[in-house]
């Protein structure tokens, strides 16, 4: 077989989920949420006079064991151009518990990226993932960088609003069709997750299965939510069904069979590339659960 199809590395990121950092008691809510992704948050979500309540308690949080259940904890940073930002890093370099993963925010450029990395490179810093919010037009313009700045970058975040504004249109698909385009270009070269903006019409629920659709054609890997209410929308579009997985495992049987010659599966013909996509889809389905 030319790759295991048990891919140990693949970490399903198909939903993401917000939990404010100055009210920790909604942590532990979000961790029953099924999101694959539970972020602290740091920025948005805190007002500038509880930061540093929100930064304390973030980490103490995370100073308790935390369960080897699938869920992947991130922290959403400051901006690292603020002071905020510069105390966030600081209080994680200081953490003898830093979180798994970082999301950073107003990114700018691709060494900004690279220096956060630098900072991460000692004792339990060390195995700290990064995810990037792309939400500037610099950061749009950088994304093929910004994605390749460093093998820490574990996915991208496409920021929607923030970049409409920087682009001076209307959050819509249609007006923001290049950005994501060129952040599916960005993130697939470089082999990493991308995960889309939350839809944020909690009273829209056909509008949220058409937007997480549209996203997973486009080429993304998941789609953040506003509230528990969407994650089992989001986790069906992002999750491969059990006929993927059936008609990828034949893919690559017909392939480890074909000793180099041409592959034909229902009669049309398979080029390698595509394996990429069925070795991804069989092991995320082995993660998740679904039937052999």
């Amino acid at each position: 077989m030319a790759e295991n199809m048990t891919d140990t590395h693949i970490q399903p990121r198909r939903s993401l989920i917000f939990a404010p950092g100055d009210k920790p008691a909604l942590y532990p809510k979000a961790l029953t949420t099924g999101a694959d992704i539970v972020c602290i948050d740091l920025e948005d979500a805190v007002a500038p006079k509880n930061k540093a309540k929100a930064r304390a308690e973030t980490l103490a949080l995370l100073q308790e064991p935390q369960p080897d259940d699938g869920i992947e904890r991130v922290v959403r940073l400051n901006c690292l151009r603020t002071a905020d930002g510069l105390r966030d890093v600081q209080a994680v370099l200081d953490s003898d518990t830093p979180p798994p993963g970082l999301a950073m925010t107003k990114v700018k450029c691709a060494d900004e990226v690279k220096l956060l990395a630098d900072l991460l490179s000692d004792g339990p810093h060390a195995a700290i993932k990064l995810h990037v919010i792309v939400e500037t037009n610099e950061a749009l313009e950088a994304a093929h960088e910004i994605a390749h700045a460093t093998p820490r970058v574990a996915s991208l975040l496409f920021g929607a609003v923030d970049m409409a504004a920087e682009l001076r249109t209307v959050v819509s698909w249609d007006t923001l069709l290049y950005a994501r385009s060129r952040l599916v270009n960005a993130a697939a070269g470089a082999g990493i997750d991308l995960m889309d903006v939350p839809h944020l019409d909690l009273k829209d629920p056909d509008g949220l299965t058409q937007a997480a659709n549209q996203a997973m054609t486009l080429g993304f890997t998941g789609k953040a939510a506003i509230h528990p209410t969407q994650i089992d929308v989001i986790n069906k579009t992002f999750s491969p069904s059990q006929a993927d997985v059936d008609y990828a495992r034949r893919v690559i049987d017909a392939f480890d069979k074909a000793d180099g010659e041409l592959v034909v599966v229902d009669g049309k013909l398979i080029e390698p590339p595509v394996l990429r996509s069925m070795y991804r889809a069989v092991a995320i389905a082995e993660r998740i659960g679904i039937s052999q």
